[in-house]
């Protein structure tokens, strides 16, 4: 799991949010010792969801593809708040231009650091 978060570029307290499992837990289930054998299975499967495994630890969808698929999601909810500001403008944007915003923030996102696609905003 540890070598999978590294690999997606994903901090440790962006992983407890992205899980919903506390900090402390996952630094002690990633922290390489045997403390992970006192974690428990609902804790285990979140961290694994969250890094796009199955508690197999066999990866899911490949590094590149769940990269993608993250910011797919994130420029769509980029594309969003800007069709809603031009809406409050009376300037909505046609289903053309929401789509070129969608395809330029992900190319955007995937070019970038791969920490801008984890983070919340």
């Amino acid at each position: 799991m540890e070598r999978r978060r590294k690999a997606l570029g994903i901090s440790r307290p962006i992983l407890a949010r992205r899980s919903g499992v506390s900090l402390p837990t996952i630094n002690r289930i990633l922290g390489g010792g045997r403390d992970w054998q006192r974690a428990s299975y609902a804790s285990l499967k979140a961290i694994a969801d969250a890094l796009g495994m199955d508690l197999e630890l066999k990866t899911t969808v490949d590094e590149h593809d769940f990269a993608e698929q993250q910011a797919r999601t994130k420029a769509e909810a980029i594309a969003r708040m800007v069709q809603g500001t031009s809406a409050l403008e009376s300037q909505a944007v046609d289903a053309e231009t929401y789509k070129q915003i969608v395809k330029q923030s992900v190319h955007e996102l995937m070019a970038g650091p791969r920490r801008r696609l984890w983070n919340p905003r």
